[in-house]
């Protein structure tokens, strides 16, 4: 064991703190020499005595460098052989959660149901387009980068007719590190999610998520695009049987299994002078075009540049250009086509379109609209949507769907690496401020349409003229969040790490509830750990106490109750030190709720009561009717229905005041619960219906469910023993279409009872 200079054993490595699956392998490197430097058959023997399922990976995995995923089960005992102190264990796992769930919620991307545009020049390819055309199954395209690998799976897909549509971009190779190759978990839930599949049925296990997926598109026509793949370990969950799958990678991924393999190559010289020709007028002189074509290497993607360009100078001849082309190449002794049609294309840009094509590139996220790019360019919309059109007329940027504009990756590194040489730093931190204040102005709209009864609780900003998007439908914020999710994301993270704390701490308190509501738990657990080491950094108390209830919420959506009570906890202290009520009683709230799910009744009502208190205190209504609803809820467990139904009488009060529709039929389910524990049936039942019919108005199928039981349980109370059958039925396939075990475990009760009792079939 290592010692310090006084003798004393030195502590073991601290994983806390490491942001890489590689940061983590390093530390268990250091831990392992800490531990005497064992031997990986050592390590392997113990992990093995230990009886732990090492599922994917050896030991010697966890040990590497560039490991793209962990098998964290395998992780944490390999430290336990290593180190078996159940403190330290904790410290591994929290560290181990922090890191996966950061590189899943950073790596969200967006799946598209429709094909992206196939508006560009195609030329040639006949025999790979062949290929495609007749091809079932997996087909993988490969090639260099710029080679035209997703233009050829994007025409031969056009030519398909499917009933599914799924196109997915895993950024294999994208060269900003803030944007990691996609995980596969993330990319399922993507592709579930535009499937159809609720939040609540998406598992957390990939392969759960994998046979899912599968399930999903069985006896479909299916045509799902993979495009820009990093490996084969990160496409073989995403495959399904049945569909047409099309891979593109600039790496071979011989590890597939059986696939249609397209190697692609450059142009030939009667493909590249075809594709010139298109931007020339006809009787052009051939030998020029084969200059042209020759100084681009007969890429693909540099012979599109310098075609967008040639379009656009009538005036010029093809000599011109090529003559132009071998210029620049003996001065600037530019070896690499690309590289050299983008010098050329970005030297003739007006100024300010130079500019924003700079800007475009240093986005955080995967792609951005039309208002992103305006506040980037510091532009009226008009302008921007101006230089945008050219821009893509250009071929510089690509439009994947309409509004929506990305770079391709080497022309975002030309970009990218211009900007650092000929920007000034402040004028680039500028732009992304503005950037950040758009996306923070626009969130805050969107939740304001959204939820307005809960203004108050999310941050206050200063008024300010940040042009953004007409958000004040709730349809149309929604869609916003929903379509801006993965970039919100994104900026909250490049925020937190990179000077902008505010920005990432007020943009993670103001996605709170949408992230709550649409079950993206692995993305709230990055914007509060992110906006958290923000507010820590910058000694803002609030905002870090802010992400730790939003950080202790999530856990206890996600059972891990421990952990959750650690961070109310230290929220709750935190508030305590500010003397901000309004914080206090939202972390005592949120402990009421967790110690109501210890099962520590007392425990939980106590917190209640002092949340209570504190939100009358400072007038708090939103505040006030939610904990009196969960305080009745306490009661209930405790044996006190009267108390119970007199909480949520005056939380349906509440609620209704304040139109507060969701809130609204909590309370009108609680009250009906209370009314089945004190007898009262017809009342209860008259609660259930309006709750249930309130919550099918909202969509929200959790609250049918519960209510749905509820009423169940009334009925058969009421002794109207078929008409309960009828409503466990129902709500047992509720239940299971939102994957809740508790409420489908509450419906087979209730059916197993009423077939004790003679009445109906068994419950499966």
């Amino acid at each position: 064991m290592v010692e310090d200079p006084a003798g004393n054993a030195a502590p073991p490595p601290d994983p806390s703190g490491g942001r890489s699956l590689d940061d983590l392998a390093a530390t268990l490197r250091a831990l392992k020499a800490w531990a005497g430097d064992p031997s990986y058959d050592t390590i392997t023997r113990r992990v093995n005595a230990s009886d732990v399922a090492a599922g994917r990976g050896t030991v010697v995995d966890c040990f590497r460098a560039g490991r793209r995923r962990i098998n964290a089960e395998l992780v944490v005992a390999v430290v336990a052989s290593l180190h078996d102190d159940e403190a330290y264990l904790a410290t591994w796992r929290r560290a181990i959660r922090s890191t996966l769930a950061e590189r899943q919620a950073a790596a969200t991307v967006r799946v598209l149901t429709r094909l992206p545009s196939d508006a560009g020049a195609f030329v040639g390819r006949e025999q790979e387009l062949d290929a495609l055309r007749h091809a079932s199954g997996v087909c993988v395209i490969t090639g260099m980068a710029g080679v035209g690998k997703t233009q050829l799976a994007l025409r031969a897909a056009h030519a398909r007719t499917a009933e599914v549509t799924l196109f997915v971009d895993l950024r294999g190779f994208h060269p900003d590190a803030a944007q990691p190759p996609a995980e596969p978990g993330a990319v399922l839930d993507g592709l579930l999610r535009a499937l159809g599949v609720a939040a609540r049925q998406i598992p957390h296990d990939l392969a759960a998520r994998s046979a899912l997926f599968r399930e999903q598109v069985a006896g479909r026509q299916a045509l799902v695009i993979l495009d820009n793949a990093a490996d084969d370990e990160q496409v073989r969950p995403l495959l399904a049987p049945g569909a047409l799958t099309l891979v593109t990678s600039r790496r071979e991924l011989g590890g597939l299994g059986p696939a249609t393999r397209i190697e692609l190559d450059v142009f030939s010289s009667r493909e590249a002078s075809r594709l010139l020709a298109g931007a020339v007028p006809a009787g052009a002189d051939p030998e020029a075009i084969e200059r042209v074509a020759h100084r681009c290497g007969y890429l693909p993607l540099a012979l599109t540049v310098v075609a967008g360009r040639m379009a656009a100078m009538p005036g010029w001849t093809v000599a011109d250009h090529a003559d132009r082309l071998d210029e620049r190449h003996r001065n600037h002794r530019l070896d690499d086509g690309v590289q050299l049609a983008l010098h050329l294309s970005d030297q003739r840009l007006p100024g300010r379109r130079r500019v924003l094509l700079r800007r475009l590139a240093g986005h955080p996220g995967q792609d951005l609209d039309a208002y992103a790019a305006a506040a980037l360019l510091d532009a009226e919309l008009d302008e921007t949507e101006e230089h945008l059109r050219r821009l893509t007329a250009d071929h510089l940027v690509q439009q994947p769907s309409p509004g929506r504009f990305t770079l391709h990756d080497l022309v975002r590194a030309y970009a990218a690496e211009r900007a650092a040489d000929e920007e000034r730093p402040a004028d680039r931190r500028a732009a992304l401020t503005r950037l950040f204040d758009h996306y923070l102005y626009a969130a805050s709209a969107a939740m304001d349409a959204l939820h307005p009864a809960e203004r108050h609780r999310r941050p206050v900003l200063e008024p300010r003229d940040v042009a953004g998007p007409d958000l004040s439908d709730p349809k149309a914020a929604l869609h916003w969040l929903d379509t801006e999710r993965a970039t919100l994301v994104a900026v909250c993270l490049h925020a937190a790490r990179n000077g902008w704390p505010a920005h990432a701490v007020r943009l993670a308190a103001t996605l709170y509830t949408y992230l709550d509501n649409g079950g993206y738990p692995a993305d709230a657990i990055t914007v509060h750990s992110a906006a958290r080491q923000a507010a820590v950094q910058s000694g803002d108390l609030a905002g870090e106490a802010g992400a730790l209830i939003s950080l202790g919420v999530v856990y206890w959506q996600l059972g891990r109750h421990p952990e959750a009570l650690t961070h109310l906890t230290a929220s709750l202290e935190l508030f305590r030190q500010l003397g901000d009520g309004r914080g206090q009683a939202r972390a005592l709230g949120n402990l009421g709720v967790v110690h109501n799910a210890f099962g520590d009744q007392e425990a939980s009502a106590a917190h209640h009561a002092q949340a209570l208190q504190k939100f009358v205190e400072i007038g708090d209504r939103v505040g006030e009717a939610n904990t009196l609803t969960n305080l009745g809820d306490v009661y209930l467990r405790m044996g006190r229905p009267s108390e119970a139904a007199d909480q949520h009488r005056r939380a349906l009060a509440l609620f209704r005041s304040l139109n507060h529709r969701g809130g609204e039929a909590t309370a009108l389910t609680n009250l009906g619960d209370a009314g089945t524990r004190l007898g009262d049936h017809r009342a209860a039942l008259d609660s259930y219906d309006k709750a249930i019919a309130i919550f099918g108005e909202l969509g929200e199928r959790y609250g049918q469910t519960c209510a749905l039981n509820g009423r169940g349980a009334a009925l058969l109370g009421a002794g109207r023993r078929s008409e309960a059958l009828a409503t466990y039925e129902t709500a047992l396939d509720l239940a299971r279409s939102i994957d809740d075990p508790a409420e489908q475990a509450r419906a087979r009760t209730g059916l197993a009872t009423l077939r004790a009792s003679g009445v109906g079939d068994p419950p499966t």
